[in-house]
This record gives C-alpha cells, structure tokens and sequence, in this order.
C-alpha cells in the first residue's frame, strides 16, 4: 500500500485538525478509499497512488486556504474539495485580500469564490447585482466593499437601503418614532457595520451623515452622487420601485443590489423588480452580475442543508 506523509508547518496543528479532529473526520468523507491518520503536526494517507496525488495536491489547498484566513471549517473544506480545479481555486483565491481592517481588529475578507467575484467585478463595474440565498454573505461582502471605499476616500458616504415591512413600507402601525420603527428592519445593515467600524466613529458617521441608512421610499427624488449605495433585499421591491432606485444613481457613485429570488415577499401576481432588472439590465455594459449559491453559504453547516431540502421542493412543485 502506498503512503505519504504531510507535516504541516507554520501552522497550528490543533486549530487545522479541528476540535476532536473535525476536520480530518470530514476529509475523510471525500476520501473514504484513502486511510488517514493524523498525529503531533502530520497526516499520514495510505491508498493508491493516484488518489493520494489527489489528496495531497488538495491538501495543500486546504493548508494554503488555512494560512490565509486561519480558519478550516465543514463549509471551506467543501470549497476546496469540490472546486472542479485546484488552479480554478488559487486563481480566485489571489483576490482574498483584506477588504478592511474591521473593529478590535478583525480581519474582513471575503471568503467564498463568488464573494471574491463580487470584488473582482466592482473594480470593473459601477453597477452590481449580487443574487443568491440566505447566508452567502453577498450583503456582508457589499457592506465591506462600501466601507473599503469610504476608507480609501473613493467615495464621500455610504447609503444603505432596503424595503421595509416587505414591499409596502407601511410603518404606522408600529410604536415609537421613525428611526425605531425602522431599526428592526436595516438592523443587518447596522451588524455588518459594527464589524467594521469602531462603535464611536461609526456612531460619528451616521449623526454626521456620512454613512446613511433609509428605507427605499426615502430615496425617490435625490440623485445620490460620490455615495457607495446598497440596495438589500432587492427581491421585494417593485418594477416602479427598482426603477427608481437604479435611476438615482450620481457622479462617481457605485450601487450594489442584493436580493434572493426565492424569498419574494411581494403580493402574488406583482413581478419583482430584481428579478425584471437581472433580465432587463443583462447584457448592459458597466453592469456586473454574481450569482452566489449554497456552496457560498458561510452560516451555520445546517443552513447550507436546509436550502436545498427546500430547492428539491421547490424543484418537485
């Protein structure tokens, strides 16, 4: 029986093993005609050669990946496993670069290769809809790329929208004033912005209006110019709706649009107006377009599980 050894070096042993040896346990799954032993700081695989080549060419992936992030996981492990080339993964691996240097610390970084697409195409777009499930971090990454550009001076403020209470924005009905009425509903706008900017300065930035949060209804009749804008929740806007947020758009502004197609909260028989822009704006220059999926799902392992106990569903209906 064939064998090869990997010593891993440079890295924590325990922190890329996983606790009580998660991770090996779900390399195992992806390689369950290999035997796998992981002992101190190596990995010994027997099996046959052809496999182990394989093994070994994704375990250097997986310790690059490691390296990069310091993190290994159930989700990034499939990743890696299930890129259809290891070169497909180095390349959009390079992109992986930090977005910003978040509150205490923390490293922001997309983390997923349609994550790292949403970063490639703005560079090259003003305008970007990123569509996909709960989860894939496609809000996270924009939020991200917003703040970047505000920190590097590309833009002068952010503004982050959303409908809210669906489609309609029919706020009276709830209690205290408007900014607690709306705050339940741009409240996963503010956590991704706690992550990134210091509680105190991103408290600066929003009396000061640098960094606005709306509903969409607030966006009709302004021209939003020198702004990183980000529509969420695109899905539950309206034809009239997105039309008028798209043509808000300013000198020396970039939008992003995300939304889920599969979560529509719209009345029936209303076409979303995400769903009409993706088809209208398609072929538009200056327009980039991701489609994230579950493999970019960076929640919880059963999230990823559940969307596609729910698309084998859809698919069967």
């Amino acid at each position: 029986m064939n064998e090869i050894i990997i010593e891993l070096e440079d890295i924590s042993a325990n922190d890329f093993f996983g606790a009580q040896n998660d991770n090996i346990t779900a390399l195992k799954k992806y390689f369950p005609k290999l035997k796998l032993v992981a002992r101190g700081n190596k990995i010994k695989a027997f099996g046959e050669e052809e496999l182990l080549e394989e093994f070994e060419k994704r375990m250097d992936m997986l310790i690059k990946h490691f390296a990069k992030y310091n993190k290994l996981d159930e989700n990034s492990i499939e990743r890696v496993l299930t890129s259809e080339q290891s070169s497909d993964y180095e390349t959009s691996a390079k992109s992986g670069e930090v977005l910003v240097h978040g509150a205490g610390g923390k490293l922001i970084k997309a983390q997923t290769a349609n994550q790292r697409k949403m970063v490639e195409l703005m560079r090259t777009n003003d305008m970007l809809f990123a569509v996909g499930p709960a989860g894939t971090g496609k809000t996270y990454t924009g939020v991200a790329l917003a703040v970047q550009a505000l920190k590097n001076k590309e833009v002068k403020r952010i503004i982050l929208t959303r409908p809210a209470v669906e489609a309609g924005e029919n706020l009276g009905f709830l209690p205290g004033d408007l900014k607690e009425k709306l705050d339940p509903y741009m409240q996963p706008l503010y956590d991704g912005l706690r992550d990134m900017i210091a509680a105190e300065r991103l408290e600066q930035y929003i009396e000061n209006g640098t960094i606005q949060i709306a509903p969409l209804a607030f966006m009709r009749g302004r021209t939003l110019d020198n702004a990183f804008v980000i529509l969420d929740e695109g899905q539950n806007t309206t034809h009239a709706q997105m039309k008028m947020f798209l043509t808000r758009m300013g000198k020396n502004a970039k939008f992003i649009i995300t939304g889920d197609p599969g979560q529509v909260d719209l009345p029936r028989r209303t076409i979303s107006g995400l769903k009409e822009a993706l088809l209208i704006l398609k072929d538009t220059e200056g327009v980039g377009m991701v489609y994230l999926d579950d493999k970019d799902v960076i929640r919880h392992k059963l999230v990823k599980k559940i969307i596609a106990a729910y698309k084998n569903i859809e698919n069967v209906d």
